[in-house]
């Protein structure tokens, strides 16, 4: 099975993902990846992965790359929609502490809260 890649230019960029996330299919998702990222420092970064199927080792880490560009700029990178068995291979490995999200409401909750925190530490 391949994999299907989807950018979205949308605020945040959203990376759709679809199909297998593994040893042969990562080189595709790193090539996006260096699209994406040459763009600048980035406030969000989004991954939906309603539609992947197989996540390895070599698709985890290109989720880690993505956080060590985004994060240190004060970014976050998360992942909505996993179904059940992506989810618990990136809760295993703890791969995206506290970036996981089972639906875009559930992210944009949590978005406000923290944007909520910081307006009420000004």
């Amino acid at each position: 099975m391949s994999l299907k890649i989807t950018v979205s230019k949308s605020t945040p960029p959203t990376v759709k993902l679809a199909g297998r996330l593994d040893t042969n299919t990562a080189p595709e998702l790193d090539r996006e990846l260096d699209e994406i990222l040459a763009g600048g420092t980035l406030e969000q970064l989004v991954f939906d992965c309603a539609e992947l199927d197989y996540l390895s080792s070599a698709g985890i880490r290109c989720f880690i790359r993505a956080r060590k560009a985004v994060e240190p700029g004060g970014g976050k990178v998360a992942l909505v929609h996993p179904k059940p068995a992506v989810r618990k291979v990136l809760e295993i490995v703890k791969a995206m502490p506290g970036g996981i999200f089972t639906s875009t409401a559930e992210l944009d909750a949590y978005l406000d809260d923290i944007q909520r925190q910081v307006r009420d530490e000004s």
